[in-house]
């Protein structure tokens, strides 16, 4: 060990006794220090004999690992706790970036050793039955250190590619969006029946697990101590237990007792034709692959930049190119070693009628071919992906007429949905295969179109049934300029056309609100939350030939130099002045420890 001590970073797993590992117990005993969070001190509490104890809170993750090396690097045995598995969401890598700012070594520094723990994918997919037993990946949700178009890249990646997915971190008291834009990527590949698994607390006293669908899994609760996992299109329920097939049932059949492939038969390529090696024989050959061997330099391109629904029609076109069921892969296979004389007795003889002749490869060639077609404008499950606008009568109309209604009516249908929002819009959710058409649609009926996500949100009020309509040419030059642009994060722009505000424009990101001639101009509201406050008054009275590009001024600011998924009153707070206006904290709000810890 080095004369300087030695970090122990441990995870502990689930949380329970019985499920921490012999190494973890050791470790903890020979530790002088224990650092870790509030909640896994408390949990592992009992096994622990007189050790000093540094125990912080929520995203004191930093000092907690900056002080775990400063006691090492005074010659002690220091542990670092992480519940789970500390390299998985944990603290094992946070501690070596410290050291690596240090100039750490391994030969001449402090010795560190990772003690493994059951992580969460595994704990609570033993609660759930077998739904891991296939590719399978963890995605945190939690947008705090990770952008947010980050996060929604890999979903879109793992959802495409039919993985098994853990969701970490879902949910939290201020995060409560993530999981619910989640779960609408994932259905633009996967059937709304996929089976999915809620675990809360696994392995601890309030334990709960909850098996669902994809579809209702946002009518259960989900917070900071779920995991949800996600099953490929073949997991499948049986008995209240998720289970995700490994892919025997090609070669195998389950309930016989004598397979009808001997067991040195089973990995000869004849009887994987999906497998790359019958791929490369077949080519070899000189004849044209029945399944591909993968995707073409282009179209792994196309898999890697195409948006979701260019992606899902590249997942759909590989599910028909590759023979969705298993079962016919299995009797293919069969054939090709019936022919071959390969099969013992009864069993070649029943396979043999079965290998597939020339004529009819041919035929589901063609048919193949017509599905990749048809795919290209479809989502998983040849069903088109799912698009989601805003739309508006105008920005201060609120009135929609029969025919904007009977459109959108229309449009819905039975597998679509409409849904009315506090910004005065109805987001129109519904498979479409031709989204530019469809747009095209909803403006040729007057409509306003706006897209959904972290864009500029123009709004105002219906200046009291248009009778007070002096600020309408700037709400509507707000609109055409800034509506639907690209924003850090989602970001309302208010306009109230008296001094009554009654539509809240003062309580929004900016408000702008018309007033004896002129505008009053408000930053940094906080809408929601417990410590929600009205935006802070930055300037009166300001000309109409000169509001526009004042707020335009504060746009660009805020999108060049705010982060990601950083908020407009965090941007405002943080860099002190926009467009020449500065911040004021908000007089002190009442402090309160919420339960979530988040």
């Amino acid at each position: 060990m080095s004369p300087l001590g030695k970090l122990l970073v441990i995870g502990f797993g689930p949380g329970d006794m019985e499920h921490i590992t012999k190494r973890a117990l050791d470790a903890l005993a020979e530790s002088e220090v224990i650092i870790g969070y509030n909640t896994y001190v408390d949990l592992i509490r009992p096994l622990l004999n007189g050790q000093e104890i540094v125990r912080t809170g929520m995203t004191e993750e930093v000092s907690r690992a900056q002080e775990a090396v400063r006691q090492a690097e005074m010659g002690k045995k220091v542990a670092v706790i992480s519940s789970g598995d500390a390299g998985v969401y944990g603290m094992a890598g946070l501690v070596y970036e410290v050291l690596m700012q240090k100039g750490w070594r391994r030969e001449d520094g402090v010795e560190v050793e990772v003690v493994p723990g059951i992580s969460a994918i595994q704990s609570c997919a033993s609660l759930l039955g077998a739904p891991v037993m296939h590719d399978a990946c963890t995605i945190s949700l939690s947008d705090h250190l990770t952008p947010w178009e980050t996060i929604v890249k890999r979903v879109e990646a793992a959802a495409s590619a039919d993985f098994v997915i853990a969701l970490y971190n879902p949910r939290s008291g201020r995060r409560t969006r993530q999981i619910v834009e989640t779960q609408s990527i994932l259905l633009r590949y996967r059937d709304p029946q996929t089976p999915v698994g809620l675990v809360k607390s696994a392995y601890r006293e309030r334990q709960q697990v909850i098996v669902t669908t994809l579809e209702d899994m946002l009518n259960h609760d989900i917070g900071m101590l779920t995991t949800v996992i996600i099953g490929n299109s073949s997991t499948t329920v049986y008995d209240g237990l998720i289970v995700t097939p490994r892919g025997y049932q090609r070669k195998y059949t389950l309930d016989a007792t004598e397979q009808a492939l001997k067991p040195h038969q089973r990995l000869r390529t004849e009887a994987e034709p999906w497998s790359l090696g019958a791929q490369e024989d077949t080519l070899q050959a000189g004849a044209a692959p029945t399944t591909p061997a993968g995707p073409s330099a282009s179209g792994a391109a196309v898999a890697t930049q195409a948006r979701p629904q260019a992606m899902a029609a590249v997942q759909a076109t590989n599910a028909v190119q590759t023979g969705a069921a298993p079962a016919s892969l299995a009797a293919e296979a069969l054939s090709r070693l019936a022919v071959g004389g390969k099969l013992p007795g009864a069993a070649n003889a029943r396979w043999s009628g079965q290998a597939p002749t020339a004529e009819s490869t041919a035929g589901t060639s063609a048919v193949a071919g017509a599905g990749a077609t048809a795919g290209m404008a479809t989502g998983g499950f040849g069903k088109p992906a799912l698009f989601e606008v805003g739309v508006s009568p105008g920005v201060g109309n609120k009135k929609f007429t029969a025919r904007q209604m009977a459109l959108l009516a229309e449009v819905a249908g039975d597998d679509g949905e409409l849904e009315y929002t506090p910004d005065h819009q109805i987001v129109l959710r519904v498979p479409c295969a031709d989204p530019e058409e469809l747009v095209g649609r909803l403006r040729d009926e007057r409509f306003i179109v706006m897209p959904i996500g972290d864009v500029f949100k123009v709004k105002a009020c219906d200046f009291c049934n248009m009778e007070k309509d002096d600020a309408v040419p700037v709400a509507e030059h707000l609109q055409v300029v800034l509506g639907g642009l690209q924003a850090p994060k989602e970001t309302s722009i208010a306009l109230n056309g008296c001094g009554m505000a009654c539509y809240g424009a003062v309580l929004e990101d900016i408000g702008i609100v018309y007033r004896k001639g002129g505008y009053d101009l408000f930053l940094g509201g906080k809408k929601f939350g417990r410590n929600a406050h009205a935006a802070q008054p930055v300037a009166e009275g300001i000309p109409g030939d000169q509001i526009t590009d004042i707020v335009e001024n504060v746009i660009a600011e805020y999108k060049e130099k705010g982060h990601p998924n950083e908020r407009f009153h965090k941007f405002f707070k943080r860099v002190g002045v926009v467009a020449g206006f500065r911040h004021e904290d908000a007089p002190a709000t009442v402090e309160v420890n919420a339960v979530c810890g988040d």
